[in-house]
């Protein structure tokens, strides 16, 4: 499909779109908005290979969310879902320590989870989704990502890629990201916060990718309504306005960015 936007990580196989999924997706894809629709469990990884299987302009990203204890990580289960053809990346997997009532404990559990993705990752030479939220006035989950990443990379070097989502670091941690290969994506929250303005103009165009994290984080003037990939639009405005440069020429490399990451051409 010639695509017109890309959003890169969305959550459309969620129960906030039960009631109106097939007439959003229709006209998305009337649109040709692109996306890849992130699993957070096993059954929202199901759900979201079930989407890609179906829609020519949806793929999928299989894989456990970093604090989804209900149920232990079944290597076997994923592997399947992480080797379907429209399955296009692992996760979202990562570190999120926000709500952690004890560091150690949250880091415990989590830190092996996300090792297992990415020997998933390796295994299937598919990038990594990855999800960081640190502990507030902290880049804690962010250091500590870097430092896994960079283990990782020593042992698989190049097969080991992926993308930062939702990157709300700052250009140290941006650096440590794109030194090894990884994209960082921005959600509408820099439609209504210039907190990022420096590190999207700090990153090459090269590396950024947008999504909209939907349902979640609405564009202004939509703040608090669910949100939906439509707004992946009001992201490329955004890039393009905080970098100074031209919205098509940011539109079209989004597209081109999200191609080469996720090796969609190599779907067509």
């Amino acid at each position: 499909m010639d695509f017109q936007y890309f959003d890169s990580h969305c959550h459309v196989q969620g129960s906030e779109y039960d009631t109106d999924r097939d007439d959003l997706l229709t006209a998305l894809a009337k649109s040709k908005i692109g996306m890849t629709v992130v699993g957070v469990d096993r059954e929202a990884s199901q759900s979201a290979v079930a989407l890609a299987e179906k829609h020519e302009n949806i793929f999928a990203a299989v894989g456990q969310h970093p604090t989804d204890t209900n149920e232990p990580f079944v290597m076997s289960a994923f592997e399947i879902l992480a080797k379907n053809p429209r399955t296009v990346a692992i996760g979202e997997c990562g570190l999120d320590y926000f709500r952690a009532d004890n560091h150690d404990t949250a880091r415990a559990t989590q830190i092996p989870l996300l090792e297992s993705q990415i020997a998933l990752a390796v295994s299937v030479n598919k990038p990594l989704m990855i999800h960081a939220r640190p502990s507030k006035g902290t880049m804690d989950a962010y250091s500590e990502i870097i430092d896994v990443l960079k283990s990782a990379k020593r042992e698989h070097g190049d097969m080991l890629i992926g993308n930062i989502h939702f990157f709300v670091g700052g250009i140290e941690e941006a650096r440590a990201f794109l030194e090894m290969g990884f994209t960082i994506s921005y959600t509408a929250v820099i439609t209504f916060a210039n907190d990022y303005d420096e590190t999207i103009r700090y990153t090459p165009l090269r590396s950024i990718l947008s999504e909209t994290d939907s349902p979640y984080v609405s564009p202004a003037p939509n703040r608090g309504k669910r949100n939906s990939p439509f707004a992946v639009v009001d992201v490329v405005q955004a890039i393009a306005r905080i970098r100074g440069e031209n919205e098509e020429t940011i539109r079209q490399a989004m597209i081109e960015n999200a191609t080469r990451v996720f090796g969609l051409g190599e779907l067509a």
